[in-house]
């Protein structure tokens, strides 16, 4: 479909290795699709099929939302820790936190001009405090699939599943 790119390489975010992305075919809309694993449910608004995966911990459910972030731009193997950025987050529950931890990242990429590669958070009730790590982006280098736009109440959910583990999932606008 023109005008939609697709990213080059898929990393599974729970073993961290490079695989060749899957082409999804088309949607029912007609919109080309890709399929990427990642450790939780974060997607273009482009893309229709996820795949969740569940973290054990509220604060690894966020981090590898923010990684899934990253997945949708570039691949963050090779992002190099140059830059750290600190983020302070508050809101009144659990999925408007991570609208808020996503939102600020996307911000901090949008006026540093930064991939990021690796990130930390911790959660004290509904505060977040959170490092990312990243470098400048070098078209050349990074490849950048799309550029996100910000994290949306579409398909917003934070919650811990009756095993304990954590899913963390909402629709990126690109």
């Amino acid at each position: 479909m023109p005008g939609c790119r697709e990213s080059p390489l898929k990393v599974d975010a729970a073993r961290h290795e490079p695989q060749q992305p899957k082409l999804g075919g088309t949607d029912d809309a007609g919109s080309a699709t890709i399929q990427h694993r990642t450790a939780c449910r974060i997607v273009s608004a482009r893309r229709r099929r996820r795949r969740p995966r569940y973290r054990p911990t509220r604060a690894s459910a966020f981090e590898q939302a923010a990684l899934a972030l990253t997945l949708a731009v570039t691949d963050p193997t090779g992002i190099s820790s140059q830059h750290t950025v600190e983020v302070a987050c508050e809101a009144p529950d659990d999925a408007f936190l991570l609208l808020d931890w996503l939102n600020s990242l996307i911000y901090e990429m949008a006026v540093r001009r930064l991939v990021f590669g690796r990130f930390a958070v911790s959660i004290e009730g509904h505060r977040l405090h959170g490092r990312a790590w990243g470098e400048p982006v070098d078209r050349a280098r990074h490849m950048p699939a799309v550029e996100p736009k910000g994290a949306t109440l579409t398909a917003l959910k934070v919650e811990a599943r009756d095993d304990g583990a954590w899913v963390a999932q909402c629709i990126v606008d690109v």
